[in-house]
């Protein structure tokens, strides 16, 4: 009984140490909590808020267009509207491809836009997007679209501006069509496809609302009104002669949206009133010009076209065009109710 007598102190030493090591142990974590709490939580709130913003840079910009009126609202002249940018073979950049569904969504991640693409045909007719007769440029494959199969043409990849392989295919019209309906507006330029095919695929489509036609004349307008008065066009109206020929085919202005050429120049301006006068936007394509200057001399340029008359720049640069004329929005635009901002 001594001898356990004898250990009895010192164990109960080591049971008060073990419990004053506990409260230090336990004072000491809620001091450390104390001092990181705060930054803690703001961490969180900055991780919180990164995924927010990722997630709201997956959105897109989309046109609330439902039908043909809308659509030749959403196109008429009011002297108060907001300057309209149209990506040029869908405003393609590095990792995104031109006439690629992919670089339509990328583009309407930061401005609304409307797309002027290029519709071809196969070997077996179908209809795909693709700017030049042959593949070489801007595909892995080589020779003309025009010896292929759609089936053959789907195992190639698109390249980028710069050359880049990237993962995204050739679309089909159909599937650009699709994908376009509630988002934004399509503009088919006039390559090898016949006038009646594109008509055919537009009614078929029921897409007079979001698809558009391109045409050089008041021929090739009349051709497509006599088949279907609902569809719009993006005709050429670079001189007074062009204005009157499609007033004398009877097309009605509030269908057209005016192409006045590539060059922002003063003689451009009689020809920017009378086409007001009638309702109708008027659009400058930089492609060929103003986007192969240098970055500054082309923000300046495109602010130019603007204030010089032009509504509507069709654009390779969609993006950088859409950041250097945003001052130039006029406040409470007719227009603001076109857009808005969704998730793809």
């Amino acid at each position: 009984m001594q001898r356990a007598g004898a250990y009895l102190p010192a164990a109960l030493f080591y049971d008060i140490l073990l419990v004053f090591s506990i409260k230090t142990i336990m004072l000491k974590t809620r001091i450390i909590l104390r001092t990181f709490s705060i930054p803690l939580l703001l961490c969180a709130m900055f991780f919180l808020s990164a995924k927010a913003a990722l997630a709201q840079d997956n959105s897109i910009h989309t046109l609330k267009i439902k039908d043909v009126k809308e659509l030749q609202e959403y196109f008429r002249y009011t002297g108060t509207d907001i300057p309209l940018i149209s990506g040029h073979r869908g405003g393609a950049m590095k990792g995104f491809p031109e006439n690629c569904i992919a670089t339509f969504e990328n583009t309407l991640r930061y401005t609304p836009a409307t797309f002027e693409v290029d519709p071809r045909l196969t070997k077996d007719s179908v209809i795909v997007l693709m700017h030049d007769a042959t593949l070489d440029r801007t595909t892995t494959g080589k020779g003309k679209v025009s010896d292929y199969t759609w089936e053959e043409l789907k195992k190639l990849k698109l390249k980028d501006p710069e050359g880049n392989i990237t993962q995204f295919r050739i679309p089909s019209l159909d599937e650009a069509i699709a994908w376009s309906r509630g988002k934004t507006v399509l503009i088919l330029d006039k390559k090898d496809v016949p006038l009646a095919m594109t008509a055919r695929i537009i009614k078929e489509f029921r897409a007079e609302a979001h698809v558009m036609v391109t045409v050089h004349n008041a021929e090739q307008a009349a051709f497509f009104y006599e088949g279907n008065n609902d569809i719009m066009f993006e005709a050429f109206v670079k001189t007074k002669e062009a204005m009157e020929s499609y007033e004398k085919a009877g097309i009605p202005w509030k269908q057209i949206m005016a192409y006045t050429g590539p060059l922002n120049e003063p003689a451009n301006k009689a020809l920017y009133d009378a086409l007001h006068q009638r309702g109708v936007m008027c659009m400058i394509s930089t492609a060929p010009v103003y986007d192969k200057l240098t970055k500054w001399e082309r923000e300046r340029a495109y602010r130019e076209i603007i204030e010089a008359g032009a509504d509507i720049i069709e654009a390779d640069l969609a993006v950088e065009v859409a950041e250097a004329i945003r001052s130039l929005n006029p406040d409470g635009s007719p227009k603001d109710k076109f857009f808005a901002k969704n998730r793809p």
